[in-house]
């Protein structure tokens, strides 16, 4: 009765469901790992005492650097003198839309940091930098992409604008090296409000994280499926290798018509 087990058509479905699980289990941990380091990257940076706070003291730059979840938010202080101001518009601030005011500060070293010195409100004009050497204290923050929040990246902007803070966006604009990071003044001038600080990528419980989530479903439920699919199929084939057994013929060659046993002696007979 379960003979049909050893047909090449059901040996290619029994290894394609012995491939398919394992697969959909691994992919569905993996997924639900990569959920639960980011709930740990979370709770570990609500943890972390206020980057403004005096737990929290400023360090040099260059010590902070490269830009981490751990030094993401930490306050960085740098020496050095202003140079090309930008302005980044489409910024929000408080359900209000306005433009960082984004300074470049040539520090000691030699190399360029972006500083934003504070949010400007449309139709207001951006104060000028303070002349001569100076020491900024702000938080350290990542180079922008194309996916963060409020970037225009599709270019078109007026001179002295910019859509993205990055070393790559500002790299044909100055002569220097550009890091690859940039700060936000603890306290702006006057005109202008501080930037707060955001948490870096992947640190906190966003729309990706549940996606993550939502991925491990699907992949566990993919393994459900493909054994509902093997039960269906092995039950349909089950039943009819016992129909056939027991003699019971299919529901369509029973319906179809016969032709009377002497209906050919008749036919023979018209024709002699």
């Amino acid at each position: 009765m379960y003979r049909f087990l050893t047909t090449p058509r059901w040996w290619g479905i029994n290894v394609f469901v012995l491939l398919a699980i394992p697969f959909c289990i691994f992919m569905g941990t993996w997924q639900l790992g990569r959920f639960e380091d980011r709930v740990e990257s979370h709770q570990e940076a609500e943890r972390r005492p206020d980057p403004g706070s005096a737990a929290q003291a400023a360090e040099p730059l260059d010590e902070l650097l490269p830009v981490t979840k751990e030094t993401s938010g930490r306050q960085a202080t740098a020496t050095g003198r202003y140079g090309p101001q930008f302005l980044v518009p489409g910024r929000e601030l408080d359900g209000r839309t306005g433009a960082y005011v984004l300074t470049l500060l040539r520090t000691d070293g030699g190399k360029t940091l972006p500083v934003v010195r504070g949010w400007l409100p449309e139709g207001r004009e951006a104060p000028a930098p303070p002349a001569g050497e100076v020491t900024v204290t702000g938080a350290l923050q990542a180079s922008e992409n194309t996916g963060t929040k409020g970037v225009h990246a599709a270019g078109g902007l007026p001179a002295g604008q910019i859509g993205m803070i990055s070393a790559a966006s500002l790299v044909n604009l100055v002569p220097d090296d550009v890091y690859d990071a940039w700060v936000t003044l603890t306290t702006s001038p006057s005109g202008l409000k501080p930037v707060p600080a955001t948490a870096a990528q992947g640190s906190g419980l966003d729309l990706k994280a549940f996606q993550n989530l939502g991925y491990t479903g699907e992949w566990f439920a993919f393994v459900g499926f493909v054994l509902f699919m093997w039960f269906r199929l092995f039950r349909r084939e089950a039943e009819a290798a016992r129909d056939a057994a027991l003699g019971l013929a299919p529901e369509d060659q029973a319906a179809a018509p016969q032709a009377p046993e002497n209906q050919a002696p008749q036919a023979s007979a018209t024709r002699g």
